[in-house]
């Protein structure tokens, strides 16, 4: 019998609710429970794949092909549960479905309202798939007080009345800022918030409560008065130097116990938090450094890139080094500028990306890397830039480009290098999509299988002669190619089983030079850090010492 606990935010939004709902996650795991994570978002996008990574930061993909809220990657990393498509839904989603039943007659004629078929909508996606685990874990997005939010609120309202206590709780984050005019923490903002949860009908049974500085005793106090919840259930949340560390300092707070108290459950000893305390050492206690540029075209915030930021940051724990990122625009970024801004870094890296802006950037960048032997990784765009730039300068291919830049220049009966894909297989099943069709879920996504050529760096790597990775794109690079780029040392390494889709790119006459048409940062975890970014990563520390040997 599952368990649901859901968590809400109210004061201000960023507050860490994924995190907060990942770190939960992973101490009841270490308590020996089964844990599912979900999120729901109150926004009318159907799901935030035509979302501006600049606006609402990256999009996490699902071995399933579901194009979800960062907050998944979260849950993914904490966890190790793989998330599913049946773990994330939207208010566009849910509208996008209720209107469609609505037109179909399922309704019969009657009324359409938002209590009770929005409110069942939302119920029905809550408790879908539960019955193997003994914790569900819901992040409803947003903060408490917004109009779009209200749905979400009463259906779990709602839940807590249908289910029984016994099986619902509520958890909800707030913060207590620090104001240094008057040198106090104000408590009035997390008073304000859950007063407003208690008018739609929910009662937190846990506050979370964020802050810069430890909370004084008094104040803790003061907010379970006002709030109406007990002392020992108004936990710290403050801020530290890792995510990382959040599991073992709500621990350290009692937080994984409250929620056992709350539901009646007896605790029976400390959680197993081993992994997690190896994972602090390396991080606390690194043995190296490494610089590591990002030349992309979403540097502006860090949540466009979160995924591969970490997966960074794993790589560094499995080499016991520390990652620092060199975040470089790419549209701001011209061949005059090559040499000042990667000559002192350690390794190079161009991400995945959409449209014409700062390809120049990034091959001036990719250009860089192949002629000074810099450790290179290009993921998705990023690969299919390096097969444009070989080609250009190295095959002597001038109008080698991708129909994502413009129509094909007509010289090569070969066809365009990199083109839009317009079907392909996914497993038995023949997928189709057309160029002026819908944006949003008509890339090529999730999980795929590639087979790696034996002897090559990739089979090395990943130690495995076939692999299965997350996609998420809608250009392919030109298997006709394939001949004259393995003549001059750039492999074709990686393949789709089918052996008409090319998965990664590796050149023969450099020290690391890997481009991957897929998505690796999205499986990568703290305690299994991905193959390829941590070959990435010890490519870079080699590096390091090379530049050390030569300044010496």
């Amino acid at each position: 019998m599952a368990r649901f606990i859901f968590i809400t935010g109210g004061v201000v939004s960023s507050l860490g609710k994924g995190l907060a709902s990942a770190s939960l996650g992973a101490l009841l795991q270490a308590r020996g429970y089964k844990v599912r994570l979900r999120k729901l978002d109150p926004y009318l996008n159907v799901d935030p794949g035509t979302m501006n990574p600049n606006q609402h930061g990256e999009v996490f993909v699902t071995d399933d092909g579901a194009e979800t809220d960062l907050d998944l990657g979260h849950y993914e990393r904490f966890t190790g549960v793989n998330a599913r498509r049946s773990d994330s839904v939207s208010s566009g989603w849910i509208y996008s479905t209720l209107l469609t039943k609505e037109r179909r007659g399922d309704y019969l004629g009657g009324t359409v309202q938002v209590i009770p078929h929005v409110t069942d909508l939302i119920k029905e996606f809550i408790l879908k798939d539960t019955d193997q685990e003994d914790f569900i874990l819901c992040e409803i997005g947003g903060t408490v007080g917004d109009i779009e939010g209200l749905p979400f609120l009463e259906a779990i309202r709602q839940l807590g009345y249908e289910l029984g206590r016994e099986r619902v709780m509520y958890i909800h984050l707030t913060l207590v800022p620090y104001i240094a005019a008057a040198k106090e923490l104000k408590t009035k903002p997390t008073q304000h918030s859950v007063k407003e949860l208690r008018s739609i009908g929910i009662q937190p049974d846990i506050l979370l409560c964020r802050a810069d500085r430890e909370i004084p005793l008094s104040e803790r106090r003061k907010i379970a008065l006002f709030c109406n919840i007990r002392e020992d259930a108004v936990i710290q949340a403050l801020d530290v130097g890792s995510v990382y560390e959040v599991p073992k300092r709500y621990s350290e707070q009692g937080f994984d116990r409250q929620v056992l108290k709350c539901f009646g459950i007896e605790d029976k000893g400390a959680p197993d938090l081993g992994k997690w305390d190896e994972i602090l050492d390396r991080i606390q206690h690194p043995k190296g450094e490494v610089t590591i540029a990002i030349v992309g075209k979403y540097t502006g915030i860090g949540d466009a890139y979160k995924s591969l930021s970490e997966a960074l940051d794993h790589a560094g724990i499995a080499n016991q080094a520390r990652v620092h990122i060199r975040w470089i625009d790419a549209a701001g970024f011209e061949k005059e500028d090559v040499a000042k801004a990667l000559q002192d870094v350690n390794a190079i890296l161009v991400p995945g990306g959409f449209g014409e802006r700062g390809v120049s950037g990034k091959l001036a960048a990719i250009t860089y890397a192949r002629e000074h032997n810099k450790p290179y990784l290009g993921i998705c765009f990023g690969m299919q830039l390096a097969t444009i730039e070989f080609a250009r300068n190295v095959l002597g291919i001038k109008n080698a480009a991708s129909t994502e830049f413009g129509p094909y220049q007509e010289s090569d009966d070969r066809g365009p290098l990199v083109g839009l894909m317009t079907e392909w297989l996914r497993g038995n099943v023949l997928e189709t999509r057309k160029r002026d069709g819908d944006m949003g879920g008509t890339m090529r996504l999730g999980a795929y299988e590639c087979n790696l050529s034996n002897g090559s760096l990739a089979a090395q790597i990943y130690g495995n002669a076939s692999i299965e990775e997350r996609h998420r794109h809608r250009y392919e690079v030109n298997v006709q190619y394939r001949d004259v780029f393995e003549k001059a040392d750039m492999l074709f390494s990686g393949m789709s089983p089918g052996g008409n889709l090319p998965e990664i790119i590796e050149y023969k006459k450099h020290p690391w030079f890997v481009g991957v048409q897929f998505h690796p940062e999205l499986k990568s975890r703290p305690f299994a850090p991905h193959p390829l970014f941590a070959s990435f990563v010890k490519a870079a520390l080699k590096e390091t010492k090379q530049d050390k040997k030569e300044a010496a």
